[in-house]
């Protein structure tokens, strides 16, 4: 148990298993397995017994054996365990623990517990003084090197270099055909007809660089896997919290249908009472008019019918003359027409067909324009022509924001010198701002908050959304500033006119911190900070997009030639794996770049329907929006 404890502690159990390694193997990607796992592993993967090759569990690399014609069966024994694993294992495994205790071989076998004194390197045994007499008198054993046996490093170190074929046999040389280090015997038997055999002494710092810059790229495989296992999970997580948010919103949207379903019900159901209870009311008026004329006649038939009996000639001729007049009323009660009958009419076949065409909304996969293999679909267009607009509406820039869960989309427009507002789900709602001159670029501080400047007027002005624009400061600057992005909470990157130290880093009142010196750029019109604080800039005039980080060292510069150069650039945005997305004005295009600066592909193009973009931005749910003159088009992207 104390055995199985050491090697499970040194990482010496096998993945398939998850046991202790039992008569391990390695593969030629280095993985190391027990030899019945892999085998049985190996049993299940058809094409890799097709290919005669065993397959790595971990990675799928293939490992070409020596033998490909020996049975399946056969093929996982000619594997033999790294020498680190099996050095590991000889330090750790059952063997040590015997060896720890120090208690003679020989006598071990003869259930004694007589301490040992010596090691052999050979034999990889330990002595009493008694046995190890007997080993060194007999001539097989007696030239072997024998050590004290507390020497345990000087034993670790010769056993590692001892032959495991020829035993008595040191190992001093490395074939490097083989890969593998190998003893003057092996050499004069095995290797004879390898090409390139060199002595221990000069592989030993070249294999030790080696291992040491393997080891460096595994380390930076190792992050660069943890990286992105904490970037899946986050995605997990993102994506079930979206799906939760979907079906919440899905449900709202069916309690509002039902809501306008119930209320329809209702306004038929008053309809029926208030017609019904008219109808009521006739008849009950009707019965009580009846019942006042049935009375009248009984007290007539009651006055005729004693004028008849009786003998009086006199009181029946009155009688007959009050009788003649009152048959003068001609009212003809049992033809009057019967009250109106309230019915309920509806169309089954028109109500079905209202039910199957209600639709509660569309749900569809969006992909970022990360996904370089998706296509832009032009989801919807904002036209911000306003009411009051003194000049034809020129969009300059465009940013997104989450205000109260509304989803808003701000706008600079220059020329009515304002700034307009939209709500994306009633695009018909509009905020509008006028400002002193004509805003350049917005910079977003906050969900809520935003820095604009407006250059003509050396001025930065600070916006809340509520979602209306609501001015709450005016920055007077020293210098003009038309590019601006937020760098901090309390920070702005601004960029300067014609000033070879074309960005300022500046505070939240204005003052300059710091000044950068971006090259060739020198009136940077759009800027952008990225996810880890660079800084990319351009400038229309020109032909190149420079990235920069906050101290000024020069990351990346781009200047394409050819169909590709640049013609004009504009608005610059970044996505959340890093890729630059760069608006050029005058080719009508939004061009993708890698982190690096690298071109990907024209994301957008005049067939797109982008024509003179200036501003660009994406939001959180990767939707891409592009001002062109007066309109907003707004993207999505999809894997056609």
């Amino acid at each position: 148990m104390a055995a199985a404890k050491k090697l499970t502690d040194h990482h010496l159990t096998c993945v398939i298993c998850t046991e202790v390694f039992t008569d391990p193997a390695t593969l030629q990607c280095h993985h190391t397995y027990c030899k019945s796992c892999l085998l049985k592993y190996t049993k299940t993967q058809p094409e890799a017994v097709q290919a005669k090759s065993i397959p790595c569990p971990s990675c799928r690399q293939l490992t070409k054996l020596t033998n490909p014609d020996s049975p399946v069966e056969e093929w996982v024994s000619q594997l033999k365990p790294s020498h680190v694993i099996q050095g590991l294992m000889d330090d750790f495994g059952p063997g040590a623990e015997a060896a720890d205790a120090n208690v003679c071989s020989v006598c071990k076998t003869q259930g004694k517990t007589t301490p040992a004194t010596s090691w052999c390197s050979v034999c990889d045994e330990v002595f009493c003084d008694g046995c190890l007499k007997m080993h060194n008198i007999m001539p097989m054993s007696r030239d072997h090197e024998v050590v004290d046996v507390s020497d345990a490093t000087k034993r670790k170190a010769r056993h590692r270099f001892m032959c495991k074929t020829h035993k008595d046999k040191q190992i001093e040389l490395f074939c490097k055909d083989c890969k593998m280090a190998i003893c003057h015997t092996c050499c004069s038997i095995k290797h004879r007809k390898c090409d390139d055999i060199d002595t221990l002494d000069n592989m030993t710092p070249l294999v030790r660089e080696h291992l040491s810059n393997q080891n460096q790229e595994l380390k930076i495989k190792m992050t660069t896997s943890e990286n992105i296992t904490i970037l899946r999970k986050s995605q997990i997580k993102e994506i079930q919290t979206n799906a939760q948010n979907i079906k919440d919103e899905i449900r709202n949207i069916r309690q509002r249908v039902v809501e306008v379903i119930l209320s329809k019900e209702k306004q038929l159901l008053d309809k029926v009472d208030r017609s019904s209870e008219e109808k009521l009311h006739e008849l009950q008026a009707e019965i009580k008019s009846q019942e006042i004329e049935l009375q009248m006649y009984q007290q007539q038939y009651e006055f005729t019918a004693n004028a008849v009996t009786s003998n009086c000639e006199r009181d029946m001729y009155a009688v007959y003359e009050l009788v003649g007049e009152a048959s003068t009323d001609n009212r003809d009660t049992g033809n009057r027409p019967a009250p109106g009958r309230v019915v309920f009419t509806h169309d089954m076949d028109k109500l079905s067909k209202a039910v199957d065409d209600l639709q509660l909304g569309e749900v569809a996969v969006v992909r970022g324009v990360s996904d370089r293999q998706s296509t832009p679909v032009l989801h919807h267009t904002i036209d911000c022509t306003a009411d009051g607009d003194k000049k034809d509406t020129h969009l300059y820039d465009v940013t997104v924001l989450t205000v109260d869960a509304i989803t808003v989309t701000v706008v600079a427009d220059h020329y009515n010198k304002s700034l307009k507002t939209y709500h994306t789900s009633d695009p018909n709602t509009l905020g509008n701002l006028l400002l002193s001159n004509g805003p350049w670029q917005i910079a977003k501080l906050s969900e809520s908050q935003i820095a604009v400047s407006v250059p003509s007027s050396k001025e930065i002005v600070t916006v809340n959304v509520t979602p209306d624009p609501v001015l709450l400061s005016t920055i007077k600057t020293s210098k003009t500033y038309y590019a601006l992005s937020s760098l901090s909470p309390s920070q702005l990157a601004a960029g300067t006119y014609n000033q070879p130290d074309s960005v300022d880093i500046l505070d939240m009142a204005g003052g300059i911190l710091k000044s950068i010196n971006t090259s060739v750029i020198r009136s940077p019109d759009y800027i952008h900070v990225t996810s880890n604080n660079n800084l990319i800039v351009g400038e229309r005039r020109v032909t190149s997009l420079v990235c920069v980080t906050s101290e000024g060292k020069v990351v990346f510069t781009y200047t394409p030639a050819g169909v590709r150069a640049l013609t004009e650039s504009r608005g610059i945005t970044t996505t959340s794996t890093g890729d630059i997305l760069l608006v050029d004005y005058k080719s009508n295009k939004v061009i993708q770049l890698t982190e690096s600066g690298q071109f990907v592909r024209d994301v957008l193009t005049q067939q797109d329907g982008v024509e003179y973009p200036r501003g660009i931005c994406l939001d959180g749910d990767g939707f891409l929006y592009v001002t062109c003159r007066r309109f907003v088009s707004v993207f999505k992207f999809k894997k056609l």
